[in-house]
Parts: C-alpha cells; structure tokens; sequence
C-alpha cells in the first residue's frame, strides 16, 4: 500500500471569503455573448469607497440589462482571462437623461486585501468591458493623496487642447507619486454640465480607472444629472436639502457625503447649496452636516479633512463674490469648533494656502506669509484652493480692499489678509498631501509649463509668466507643514505593524515513500493479516488566533488490476511522535473484519487540537491493521490514504 498526499484543504472564515482562499471549479472562460448581452460600456471610473478595502465602480451602458463588476487578484489572471475564483458585484442604476442617453450603473466592491494588485471590469458574461487593474496598499499609517483644481473640460473652447493638458497632468502627477493612494476632486469637471462630450474627455486618462476618484461637485457640474450618472460616492446623503433648489427628484446634482481612508475622516459638501432662498438647506444644513459626522465619526481618526468647491479663502475673480463672502461667514467658526484641520477648495483657478484661520480670523498674528511651518493652535484651520489642473482656464490675482472682509494683509499689502501664500502663473498645477503621523505635508507642484498643453493659453484666453528652465515641471510653488494641535498634555503614539498571521498546515514528515505492510501472514486459513506504520505526518500552526484544527484520514479501496477488496478492512492506532500544537491522537478504529464496521473507508480522525492551543509543531503517527478475508485473491494490492485537513 502507499499513501499519498492527495487532498489539503482549510476551511476559511466568513470574513475571509472574499478574495481569499478559494476552490476553481470551472475554466474561468466567459460564456458566448447572447444577443441580449451586446450592451456598449463606457465612461468607466474608479471611486473611492467608505474605507481603504472598499470601492466604487460606476459606469454606462447603452443595453438596461444586469451587469456586475468583477474582481479578481491580478496575479491569478492567466492569458487575459479571470479565473473561476473571480467574485461579482451586481450593479445597480437607473436610466440617464436624455441628453446623456443609455443608462448608468454603479457596483460597489468590497473586502478587498492589503497590499494586492486587483484587476476587475465590468458588463455580464459574454460582453465584458476591457479589465482594469488598481492595488491596494497597507490600510494603516502614512499615505499621501492628491488634490486637483478644476478640469473644467470645455472651458477654454477647446475640448480636445482641454483633455490634452488633463491628460498631461495625470501622467505627470503620478508618475512622480505612483504610490499616491486617492485623487481627490476640487469640482468642475467638465464645463457644461450635461454635455457628454465633455464627460468624455474628463473620463478619457486611464489613470481614473486605477486610482480612486474623490468627487467633488463644483457649479458647472452642479446644473444637470450627469454629475451624479458618472460620480456614484459613498455614504451619500442626498436629501433635499443638500440640493441648492431643495429637489433631489429634480434636474441638479447634489448631496453631501462622507467617508474614513486609513485615519483621515473626508466630508465632501455640494457648495452650490449655500442659501435657502431656492428651497435647499443652505450652508446651516451643511454645517449641520459637519457637525453630525464628526460627532458620529471623528473619533475614528485622527485627521478631518474637508472638500468643497467654492474657495472661501482665495484671490482672484470669485474672492469678492457675494456667495463667498456669505459662506465666509457661515463655515469658520463651526469648522474652528469641530476640530477640522484642512479644507480643500477649488472655483477660483488660483492657488492660495490661507494663514491658519480660527473663528473666521488669523488666528496667530505672528504667522509670517509664506511660513513652511505651522503649529496649529486650538481651532485652527488650514484652507487651501487649487489652480486647474487642465490649463483650460486661470484667474488672475485680484487687488484686496479696504473692507475687513477682503481688505489686504498687513505683512503684504498685496495679499488678501488670510492668505500666507498666492500664486498665479497661468500654468497647470496640483496639490500633493502627505498624510504622517504627526503632520500633514503640503506641496503645490507645477504639473506643466507655458508650453502646450495648455489650452487656455494656446488659444490666446492668456498669457504666461513661468518660465521653464527656473520652474520646471515638478518643480514646488509651495509648501508648508502643518502640525496638529495636542491641547495642554502630551499626546503619546505607537505604531503597532500587522502581526505575522502565521500558518497552519502539515506535511509528510521526510521521506513520502510507500507504506509497504510487506506480505500478509495467514491465520488458521480464516484471514490474513499485516501490520505497519504510516509516514509520520507533520502539523505546525504559528497562527494567532491558535483555532482548532484536526486532522483525518480515509483510504480507498485496495487493487491489483481487476482484483479488489475493501479499504474497511484497514484500521489503526493513532498517536502523538512529538508533542507541539496541542496536538492530542484520535481513538483507535479496527478492521473492518474484527467489528463488520467501515474502518478507514470512511474518514477517521488522526488527531486535533482545541480552541487556544499552543503554537508549535506536533509529528503524528499511526499503527496500520489491516485483516483481509481468506478468500480474497492472490495479489499485490494497493490502496491511497487520503489526508484532510481542517481549521477555523
């Protein structure tokens, strides 16, 4: 007889059911199209989702049929083709207006891994979109995202030069931050708000497809439905009064939402809602808002980060403006009060970074313009507005007045009085944050020059004063880190690392060679018999959780050619060579021909371990038994000893 290692399995827990360990029972390969399964995909983005192992994949579809996403770890895709292991996600949607035609769908993925490459695409079997691939990276501790400035697709005139100087500005930010885990939206992405072609060129690099998407709705978005058909976010609120005409049934977009990534608390906010007078709940709904998810969720993190559109604190065509002055009013106390340590802004296609405000104030007067590093007080806040990250169009730098609300800084009479740094070069630009510990690092780095791409000066909308040779592309406009404030005690941290999961599993213990029980002996012409030992098996379990495990057996039945008899036959005598794991022998099961039971034919019980055992390594052993009936045939007979494993 041998025995062979034929079978190894562990039983996995519900929470690692997803991606994790897994039995192919098929070839992977996609079923022929039906004629129904012919719908056209486009307009794929990947989103964020409401924390680190969750996303968003929202897209078009010309067919209102049943689609799902499907993931997959990249390493288990073979030949372009998705394994059987491959899970779905059923989408959900609706149809788009009219002048966005077709229909829109939005899947969310969740349980994904740490540090793992995923691919996923989207559609049903027999039509699926081209796949796509993201990865995931450690879901504790330091990460840096980037913050972009109105796209603004169309608004130079031209669409095509517009995508060209997007296009340029997604190649050049992450290639020099490729680790960068989340790009977040200042709003505007397109120019008109249901044009599609417009969409599409917004949609067009594929880095939206790898990287996750933070929407943000800006006031050239906010006009139509097609904002909300591409941008599906997470946690969304979308009651009427998140919408500046009180009506989430009607033709805008809107709605406030809010999500945790690593120890960063987001909360997004539809801006264009910023009175009642057109039925919505206006900036006190939002900061109602605020209020309530911080309340609820900021002990979750340890940063608060929030994203808007209209810029607050900024310098060009829209820090006059009669809505800005009123959110001016209605936003700094509530964000000083709740603890909020940045807010990201766009609208004003400049970039500023505000002094540290508190209360609607500079809350140190001591602050110098252009400081690279501030110790934020109790309340202080940090209000930063990106240039357009398109080159589709730039604002100039407006002269402050003699009004308190926008009169100029006494430290630089030629900024606006809560602005440490302005800037305005008519070149493309985005804002890199680097999340740590015990500081917020942030960059404006230049993503382009005065030459092409970029549009809006191309077509003569402007002119440029960089210069390339002393203000490359990568080059710093600024930055500044900002540290939290930690009241009158001393704040301690420790960064405790994932533990080593550790393994169970077993082995033959050396040589896996046959179980030869020799040449059975005959017993007063009744039986024969022939006795032996199994291979030492091996068990070692360094897990944490220190669950249960057993570990069993069963045989076959015996042959030699056409001849056979029953694996019942065959018991034994388990017991423990070395101690280790908590390892304790089953119960001893006879042959068949001394009980008229199953013996090994069925699966026996080798041995186990309980709950909360000790880590180590046992090595088991076994008596073989085996008593045939006289009249079985002369032979030479084999038989296989299939070994199964089980674990919580």
């Amino acid at each position: 007889m041998r025995t062979s290692l034929v079978r190894r399995r562990m039983v996995a827990t519900a929470t690692a059911a997803f991606l994790g360990l897994g039995v192919a029972l098929g070839s992977g390969l996609a079923s022929p199209a039906s004629a129904a399964d012919t719908a056209a995909l486009s307009g794929i983005i990947l989103g964020v989702g409401a924390n680190e192992s969750q996303r968003i994949v929202t897209w078009y579809s010309s067919a209102d049929n049943a689609q799902q996403v499907q993931v997959a770890p990249t390493a288990e895709i073979a030949n372009g083709e998705f394994p059987a292991t491959a899970v779905t996600f059923a989408a959900t949607g609706a149809a788009n207006i009219a002048t966005s035609g077709g229909f829109n769908r939005h899947a969310t993925v969740t349980g994904l891994k740490e540090h793992t490459a995923y691919s996923y695409r989207v559609g049903s079997e027999g039509n699926w979109s081209p796949a796509y691939a993201f990865k995931t990276q450690d879901f504790e501790g330091d990460y840096d995202f980037l913050f972009y400035g109105d796209p603004q697709i169309g608004s130079s005139g031209n669409v095509a030069k517009d995508q060209a100087g997007w296009q340029d500005t997604m190649n050049v930010s992450l290639a020099a931050n490729p680790d960068a885990e989340l790009l977040v939206s200042g709003g505007d992405q397109v120019e008109t708000a249901n044009t599609e072609s417009q969409w599409d060129a917004f949609l067009a690099p594929d880095q939206l497809r790898q990287t996750p998407w933070v929407a943000t709705i800006g006031n050239h978005d906010v006009g139509g439905k097609a904002y909300e058909q591409h941008l599906y976010t997470p946690n969304t609120d979308r009651s009427n009064a998140y919408y500046s005409n009180g009506n989430a049934a009607g033709a805008q977009s809107g709605g406030d939402y809010w999500f945790i990534y690593k120890d960063t608390l987001f909360i997004d906010l539809n801006s264009n809602s910023y009175t009642t007078t057109s039925g919505g709940g206006g900036d006190a709904a939002h900061v109602a808002y605020v209020t309530d998810v911080v309340k609820q969720h900021g002990g979750e993190a340890k940063w608060t980060v929030l994203v808007y559109h209209h810029s607050i604190y900024s310098a060009a065509a829209h820090a006059k403006d009669s809505d800005n002055k009123v959110r001016r009013t209605d936003f700094p106390t509530a964000f000083s009060n709740l603890g909020v340590d940045l807010v990201l802004q766009g609208h004003d296609h400049v970039y500023t970074r505000s002094y540290e405000i508190k209360n609607g104030v500079k809350a140190n007067s001591d602050e110098k313009p252009g400081q690279d590093e501030v110790f934020a007080g109790p309340g202080g806040v940090i209000y930063v507005t990106a240039n357009s990250a398109s080159g589709s169009k730039y604002y100039d730098i407006t002269t402050p007045d003699a009004s308190g609300t926008n009169g100029p800084d006494p430290l630089n009479p030629g900024s606006y009085w809560y602005n440490s740094v302005q800037n305005q070069e008519h070149v493309r630009s985005y804002v890199k944050v680097q999340v740590r510990n015990d500081k917020l690092v942030i960059q404006n780095l230049r993503s382009g020059t005065c030459a092409a791409p970029n549009a809006a000066v191309e077509v003569g909308n402007v002119g440029c004063t960089n210069t390339a040779d002393g203000q490359p592309v990568g080059s710093v406009v600024d930055k500044v880190t900002v540290h939290p404030y930690h009241a009158d005690g001393q704040d301690i941290q420790v960064n405790v690392p994932t533990a080593a999961p550790g393994e169970f599993g077993w082995t033959i213990d050396g040589n896996n060679g046959l179980v030869d029980l020799g040449t059975a002996a005959e017993h007063n012409g009744d039986y024969f018999a022939a006795t032996g030992k199994i291979n030492p098996i091996a068990v070692s379990d360094s897990r944490r959780s220190l669950a249960p495990w057993s570990i069993s057996a069963s045989v076959g039945d015996f042959k030699d050619a056409s001849k056979t008899f029953s694996g019942a036959y065959l018991g034994w005598s388990p017991y423990v060579l070395t101690a280790g794991a908590g390892a304790q022998a089953s119960g001893a099961v006879p042959s068949a021909y001394d009980d008229h039971g199953q013996g090994l034919s069925v699966s026996r019980g080798l041995a186990w371990a309980n709950q909360g055992h000790a880590r180590g390594t046992a090595k088991l052993g076994a008596d073989l038994d085996l008593k045939i009936p006289g009249e079985v045939d002369k032979g030479s007979y084999r038989a296989t000893l299939t070994i199964t494993a089980l674990s919580s």
